[in-house]
């Protein structure tokens, strides 16, 4: 019995002491949860602006917008440069809000198939003017824009009086531009974008009815064309006089000396002829 007890007692101390152990030790701390990562976001292009069904897209048309990438539509462009590139000039297929994600199946871009023929109105025509930095306004012309289509020409007739050897004339007004050179891209600042293609423009595309189609074709071969761009806003039907504008309108330097300098309204030289005492009798030349 008193082995009975001692080995009791034995195990009684050796299971308090394990308790006091086990009391004593620290509290082991829950593993630790690893904080999620925010998700990531994108730039994605959008409407700057709103933007009317068949319009051409411009550089002020686009904007950048930051968003989840887990909220991205369905064909969203990620903004950078070459995506711009290839957005600028192309035509919204439907009419987009300030803010609308532009997606590849939104618009129609230069280069694909019936995309000049989707830009043309209804039973209108595509002619082509060529260009260079002083006929095309700098390249400030974008698709998109409209312009008057100027004639000037050069008389090589020497019995011509030199005030009409000079002549320019209106053949266009308000004839909507829908393409410069292939790339559509014109006016960029240097270090823009799409500022590489800007040397190599040399024609401009614009619209016109069949009969403005065949009067294009004629200027371009009697003299030198100019484009003069229109101010936004202006009334498309706003016609301008088409009375040929001549040297002798322009310079009072073909004037001859003595002779009264003609006005805006006169076409040619006006001299004076003396026949004597009080016969002064002016000839005017047109």
């Amino acid at each position: 019995m008193r082995l009975i007890l001692i080995v009791v007692v034995l195990v009684g101390v050796a299971g308090l002491g394990l308790l006091g152990v086990i009391a004593m030790a620290p509290t082991p701390q829950a593993p630790r949860q690893e904080a999620a990562a925010p998700p990531e976001r994108l730039n994605v292009l959008v409407a700057a602006r709103p933007v009317q069904a068949g319009t051409l897209l411009k550089p002020e048309d686009l904007a950048a917008r930051e968003m989840p990438a887990t909220e991205l539509p369905e064909g969203a462009l990620r903004d950078a440069p070459d995506a711009r590139i290839e957005f600028i000039g192309a035509m919204v297929r439907r009419t987009l809000s300030q803010g609308d994600t532009l997606r590849l199946d939104a618009v129609l871009r230069p280069g694909e198939n019936g995309f000049l023929a989707a830009v043309l109105a209804p039973g209108m025509r595509a002619v082509t003017v060529g260009v260079d930095a002083v006929s095309g306004t700098a390249g400030l012309i974008w698709p998109g824009d409209r312009v008057d289509v100027i004639l000037t020409q050069a008389f090589d007739d020497n019995d011509a009086a030199p005030a009409r050897r000079v002549a320019g004339e209106t053949v266009l007004t308000a004839a909507r531009v829908i393409a410069v050179d292939r790339h559509l891209v014109q006016g960029m600042q240097p270090g823009a974008v799409g500022d590489t293609l800007r040397d190599a423009n040399r024609t401009v595309t614009i619209e016109v009815t069949a009969d403005q189609a065949t009067r294009v074709a004629v200027a371009t071969r009697l003299g030198r064309l100019s484009l003069a761009l229109r101010a936004a806003g202006t009334p498309v039907e706003e016609r301008l006089d088409q009375r040929p504008v001549w040297g002798g309108d322009v310079s009072g330097a073909f004037a001859p000396v003595g002779a009264a300098p003609s006005g805006t309204g006169g076409a040619g030289s006006t001299i004076r002829v003396f026949g004597g005492p009080g016969r002064v009798e002016e000839i005017r030349f047109r």
